[in-house]
C-alpha cells in the first residue's frame, strides 16, 4: 500500500445556484472513491468546495439585492447541508474567497509573469457569463454560446488584459498525453481533447476588468484575475501548496479529478496542466470527465423547472416507501451509480429509481437478509450458529465472495461503479438461490437436519458481512443498519476491505439484531391520492381492451432515437445469438447488446449506421451491460433485419 495519501477532487461549484442531482451525483462518486480507499487502509484527502470569485455570481447577487459576499456567504451553507444529508463525508470544503487560497492565486500569477507565461495585451472576442468562457470568433453561431449545454447569447469583449501563453504548451500536453496513457478517462473524451489541442491552442485571457469582486492582479488593481485561473488553483490549495510543505509533498500530485464533460476538454485536460508546467508542479494522474444527468429525457435545469434536489427526491422516496430519510439518500446514491456507466450520460426518472428500489433492493439485498434472520430467530433464539466448515455447497459460496471481493475492487480502481455494483448484485442472486436451493424452512423442520440447517442460515448471514463491507461506500447507512442486525459490536467504518474477502467474520455465539426491513417495497399499483385521479381511474377500468392501443405524441416524444455508428462488434462467448457492439451516438460511446448474431457476421457491421433507442434503462443481458437498444425489423421468417438510414448522417442525429 503506498504511503502517499489519496487524493480525489470535484470540480468546486459556482454557488449562483442551489444544487440539483447532477452536480450531486460528481460529489457522491468521490466520496465512494474516498470510503474505499478509506476502507484499504489509506490516508485521503477528499476536496470540494464553492467558486466564488464569478461574475455570474456577481450578477445574480446584486439582482438579489445583495452584496456578492453576502449572497455567497448565505448559499454555500445550502451546499454543504445538502452534502452531509447525502452522505458525502468530504475532508476540505473550500470557498474561493478564503485568504489562503487568494495567496496562493497571487503567488502563482506572479510566477508565471516572472518566468514569462503572462503577459499584457488586447482582448477582443465573445464571452459568456454563464459559462464564464472565452469564445473565438468561429466558434460562436447566431451570437449564442457554442456549448451545447448553455447556447445563452455572447457578450462581445474589448479590454486591455493578461494572457497565458497556452500555445506554447501544445507539444508538451500531447507528449504527456501519449507517455500517459491513464492520464485522461474516458478513451472518448481523451480523443476529444487530442483533436482540441492538434486543432491550435491560442493564448488564454486570463484576467478582466475589475467590477468589484474577485482576486486583483498583483500590483494593476484595476483588472482581476479570470475565475478559471482562480478556481483551477483551488487543488493546490487544498493540497498544502505554499502553506504546509509536508502536507503538498504527502498529497500531490492529485490522485483522482472528477470534473464534467463541459469544463474537460478546454479548462482541466489543457489550461490546468499547462497552468502546473509553468509553475514546475507535477501534473495529476487522471482526470475523469463524467457525463450529465438529464431528467425523463430532458437537459436539467432551472429554467425549465426539472431540477431535482438530492434533499427533496431523498424524502419523496422515503415517503413513497416508508424506509428512513437516510435509507432513501443510499438507495440514490446507488441508483445513480448503478444506473449507468461513470463517464456517460444518464438519465434520471422516478420510474426507474422505484425500479431499483424495488428489485434491486427491496427483492434482492433486503430478501437475502430478511428471509435468513428471522429463520435464525425463530429456531436460533437469532444466535449465530456454529456451521460445518466442510460442508461443500458452503464451500462453493465461499469461493464467491473471495473472488467478488477481489472483482469489485478492481473495477473501484478503475472507477467502473455500475460494473462493481452489478458485481455484488450477482454474488447477492447467487446468495438468494443458495437459499432457494437449500430451504432452510424445509430443513428447520427436521431435526436430523439440524446441522445442515446451521450451515445454510451462517453461510448466508456471512455472505451478508462480506456484502455490506463491499456496499459501505456506496450506502454507507444501509451498511451500517446491516451491521446492526447482524449483532458485530465491532465498528464498521474504517473496516479493512480486505476482512470483506476473509471467511469467519460473523462469529459463532454472535446475538443477531431484531430482522427488520430496510427497504419497505413500493407498491407501484397504489392510486393517487386525489380523488379527480380516482375517477379517472374508474373510468379507465371501465373502457374496452384496445388490442393496439394507441399512445399520445408527448408519450412518444419521450423516447429518444439516434444515429448511431457501429466501432466495433464481437461476439458473447456462450451465447450463440448476442452480440456486442461498440457504437458512436456523436457526444459519446455507448455498449449495445443485440441479438443479430445469427442473421449478420461482427465484421461487416462495422461503420454501418443504425438507429438505437438512445434514453432506455441499461440492462444485463447474458453478463453484459447494453446501455441502450438498436432497432430491426423481423422478415417474413422472422430473422432480424436493422433498420439504416438511407444516406449519410452524422452520428448523434435524432430520429423524428
Amino acid at each position: 500500500m503506498s504511503d502517499k495519501t489519496f487524493y480525489i477532487t470535484t470540480a468546486i461549484y459556482y454557488v449562483n445556484d442551489v444544487p440539483h442531482i447532477g452536480s450531486a451525483s460528481e460529489a457522491i462518486a468521490a466520496d465512494v472513491m474516498a470510503r474505499y480507499e478509506r476502507s484499504r487502509g489509506r490516508k485521503v484527502i477528499f476536496g470540494t468546495g464553492t467558486d466564488e470569485n464569478a461574475m455570474k455570481v456577481a450578477e445574480v447577487a446584486a439582482s438579489s439585492g445583495m452584496s456578492p459576499q453576502q449572497y455567497v456567504d448565505k448559499l454555500v451553507p445550502v451546499w454543504t447541508d445538502t452534502w452531509r444529508a447525502m452522505h458525502i463525508q468530504y475532508d476540505n470544503w473550500i470557498r474561493t474567497t478564503e485568504p489562503g487560497h487568494r495567496h496562493v492565486v497571487e503567488t502563482a500569477f506572479s510566477k508565471m509573469i516572472e518566468n514569462g507565461d503572462i503577459y499584457k495585451d488586447t482582448y477582443k472576442g465573445w464571452y459568456c457569463v454563464s459559462d464564464e468562457t472565452f469564445f473565438r470568433e468561429s466558434e460562436v453561431v447566431d451570437g449564442l454560446c457554442p456549448n451545447a449545454e448553455c447556447k445563452k447569447p455572447v457578450r462581445w469583449v474589448e479590454e486591455e488584459n493578461y494572457f497565458f501563453r497556452l500555445s506554447a504548451y501544445g507539444d508538451r500536453l500531447l507528449e504527456h498525453i501519449e507517455a500517459n496513457p491513464d492520464f485522461l478517462a474516458p478513451e472518448f473524451r481523451k480523443n476529444e481533447v487530442v483533436s482540441f489541442i492538434k486543432s491550435g491552442l491560442r493564448d488564454a485571457c486570463v484576467t478582466r476588468k475589475a467590477y468589484g469582486w474577485g482576486i486583483p492582479v498583483p500590483g494593476d488593481p484595476d483588472q482581476v484575475i479570470y475565475v478559471w485561473f482562480d478556481a483551477l488553483l483551488n487543488y493546490l490549495t487544498v493540497a498544502g501548496y505554499l502553506s504546509d510543505e509536508k502536507k503538498f509533498a504527502e498529497t500531490w500530485p492529485a490522485d483522482v479529478q472528477l470534473v464534467g464533460k463541459d469544463i474537460f476538454v478546454r479548462f482541466h485536460c489543457t489550461l490546468w496542466p499547462a497552468m502546473l508546467m509553468s509553475l514546475g508542479v507535477e501534473i495529476p494522474r487522471l482526470i475523469l470527465g463524467h457525463g450529465f444527468w438529464t431528467v425523463e429525457g430532458q437537459k436539467m435545469g432551472k429554467s425549465l423547472g426539472n431540477a431535482i434536489a438530492p434533499v427533496k427526491v431523498s424524502e419523496d422516496l422515503a415517503a413513497m416507501s416508508g424506509a428512513s430519510f437516510d435509507v432513501a439518500v443510499d438507495a440514490i446514491r446507488y441508483f445513480l451509480l448503478r444506473e449507468v456507466s461513470f463517464g456517460l450520460d444518464g438519465d434520471f426518472s422516478i420510474g426507474g429509481l422505484i425500479g431499483r428500489f424495488n428489485s434491486d433492493l427491496a427483492n434482492d439485498l433486503g430478501n437475502l437478509l430478511n428471509r435468513t434472520l428471522p429463520l435464525l430467530h425463530r429456531n436460533r433464539s437469532g444466535v449465530v450458529p456454529q456451521p460445518d466448515a466442510g460442508d461443500a455447497d458452503s464451500l462453493v459460496m465461499r469461493g464467491l465472495v473471495t473472488a467478488t471481493v477481489d472483482e469489485v475492487a478492481g473495477y473501484l480502481d478503475k472507477l467502473q461503479f455500475s460494473d462493481a455494483l452489478a458485481s455484488i448484485w450477482t454474488l447477492i442472486g447467487r446468495g438468494n438461490k443458495y437459499m432457494e436451493d437449500q430451504a432452510p424452512w424445509k430443513l428447520a423442520r427436521n431435526e436430523a437436519d439440524a446441522a445442515k440447517l446451521d450451515t445454510v442460515l451462517y453461510t448466508v448471514l456471512e455472505m451478508v458481512r462480506s456484502i455490506a463491507i463491499m456496499v459501505q461506500p456506496v450506502m454507507p447507512h444501509v451498511a451500517e443498519v446491516i451491521w446492526g442486525q447482524l449483532g458485530i459490536s465491532e465498528a464498521l467504518t474504517g473496516r479493512q476491505w480486505q476482512s470483506a474477502g476473509v471467511w469467519g467474520g460473523l462469529k459463532p455465539g454472535t446475538q443477531t439484531g431484531t430482522p427488520t426491513p430496510i427497504f419497505p417495497r413500493i407498491d407501484t399499483r397504489q392510486k393517487p391520492a386525489v380523488e379527480e385521479k380516482k375517477v379517472e381511474e374508474k373510468q379507465a377500468e371501465e373502457k374496452p381492451v384496445v388490442e393496439n392501443p394507441t399512445i399520445t405524441f408527448d408519450e412518444f416524444k419521450k423516447t429518444q432515437l439516434k444515429v448511431a455508428k457501429i466501432l466495433s462488434a464481437e461476439r458473447i462467448e456462450g451465447a450463440d445469438k448476442l452480440l456486442k457492439l461498440q457504437v458512436d451516438l456523436g457526444t459519446e460511446q455507448r455498449q449495445l447488446v443485440a441479438g443479430i448474431a445469427k442473421q449478420y457476421e461482427p465484421e461487416s457491421l462495422i461503420g454501418k449506421l443504425i438507429i438505437v433507442v438512445a434514453n432506455l434503462a441499461p440492462a444485463k443481458l447474458r453478463g453484459v451491460e447494453s446501455q441502450g437498444m438498436l432497432l430491426a425489423a423481423n422478415d417474413p421468417d422472422g430473422a432480424a433485419v436493422l433498420l439504416m438510414p438511407d444516406k449519410d448522417v452524422p452520428p448523434g442525429s435524432r430520429v423524428s
